[in-house]
């Protein structure tokens, strides 16, 4: 009831209108730019999407809108830039958006309706460990990472899949303050990331982990420990690994190897320079000439397009959606719920930091995927359901406080808080 008669006043609502709008407009442009109806259908389509998955998703069952608001946006934002730079990018990412849409639906209703999840967290060990050690059998290397698998022309990065499983099962045991399950699977998936020397996954899930020993313990000395520990990890992953070394080289100076392991980061840098306060506009500039610009990089893209200002917009996007993702887990009436909120958010936070960290420089650069935005399925169908696990706890914290709601109406306190 208290969704329905604030809804008028909803900032989410709002939002998610004017984001249909802009992307209607960017398309509409595009179209008319090359006369092209794919982006006219693209114009149509991507803000039907928005409308389905802020809209329909708020009549099923209580939900933050303008979270919602903010997940489409990003999303739309990556289809848009994609279809800029490569149009059949941009048809394969749409694809991806609706699957995440549903997969997102699907993880809200999850956190509805189990109340136990103690015979799903034993299920999702084994398997979650299986998935992850399959790149070790039948990957791919790819940029001194060997972290990928292809099921025909499919490409499948299982360790985007397995941070949800992390999620809930470090949040189950740690609710529960037990220590030997959690820490167990978390450093079996630290040593297959490492295996596969896949340092950046390995970052955000042992970050992730630490934020929510913090969390739920308190113990700032064993916190601190930690800390210590991922240092000298990621010191002794410097001294073991090539690559690793290159990249901290080419961090360091990349111009010194231009032409060839320093060129992606100079491109990147020249398109922030080129692009200048307001951009070059849809679809101009040279965004192609940066190797991975659809994937690493769109970060740079984006900013040489529409200029750092929207540059700087985005990031407060995802400050708004971090900020919403905190207050979702601190309104959490259970400790499992809670947990589980902010690990969701951290893991947000940790990946948008570190991509566009490494994109402008700030530190060497790690080849995560900028959440939502970038180019591809894996990793945006698990931002997608990352959303879904947020929002899912949200709508629990709704029916709590409609649930006091009525208690206090009929004078019945005594159950309260």
């Amino acid at each position: 009831m208290r969704n329905r008669i604030s809804l008028h006043r909803d900032p989410g609502q709002r939002l998610a209108q004017v984001v249909m709008l802009f992307f209607f407009s960017a398309f509409i442009l595009l179209g008319l730019k090359d006369f092209a109806w794919q982006a006219f259908a693209l114009a149509l389509g991507v803000p039907a999407m928005i409308s389905v998955g802020t809209n329909l998703l708020s009549r099923l069952f209580p939900t933050d809108k303008l979270l919602l608001s903010l997940t489409n946006f990003l999303c739309a934002l990556g289809v848009l830039v994609l279809y800029a730079t490569n149009p059949n990018y941009a048809y394969q990412q749409t694809m991806y958006y609706g699957v995440g849409l549903g997969t997102m639906v699907v993880c809200i209703y999850l956190v509805r309706i189990i109340r136990n999840w103690h015979i799903p967290v034993l299920l999702m060990i084994p398997v979650s460990l299986a998935m992850l050690a399959l790149p070790l059998v039948i990957g791919k290397e790819t940029n001194g990472a060997k972290n990928w698998f292809y099921i025909g022309s499919l490409s499948v990065q299982p360790s985007e899949i397995v941070k949800l499983s992390l999620l809930v099962i470090i949040s189950f045991y740690m609710s529960r303050h037990k220590m030997i399950p959690w820490l167990f699977f978390a450093v079996c998936c630290l040593g297959l990331l490492m295996l596969q020397k896949d340092l950046g996954t390995a970052l955000m899930y042992y970050g992730t982990t630490l934020m929510l020993f913090y969390a739920s313990s308190g113990n700032l000395a064993l916190t601190g420990l930690g800390l210590a520990g991922g240092g000298g990890a990621a010191v002794m992953g410097y001294k073991m690994f090539a690559h690793v070394k290159k990249r901290v080289a080419i961090w360091l100076n990349p111009w010194s190897d231009y032409e060839n392991a320093g060129y992606q980061i100079v491109q990147g840098l020249m398109a922030l320079a080129s692009g200048g306060m307001l951009g070059c506009g849809l679809g101009l500039g040279t965004p192609t000439t940066i190797p991975v610009y659809h994937t690493d990089f769109i970060f740079a893209v984006i900013c040489e397009q529409f200029g750092l200002i929207f540059g700087l917009c985005v990031l407060a996007m995802y400050v708004a959606l971090i900020w919403r993702g905190a207050t979702i887990a601190m309104a959490a009436r259970r400790s499992f719920h809670g947990l589980l909120a902010m690990g969701c958010t951290v893991l947000i936070a940790l990946q948008t930091f570190t991509i566009i960290g490494g994109v402008i420089k700030l530190i060497p650069l790690t080849g995560v995927t900028m959440p939502f935005v970038s180019y591809g399925g894996t990793s945006l169908v698990s931002s997608m359901c990352l959303i879904g696990l947020l929002q899912g706890v949200a709508s629990l914290n709704d029916d709590d406080l409609d649930e006091d709601t009525e208690l206090a109406m009929m004078g019945d306190t005594e159950d309260m808080p």
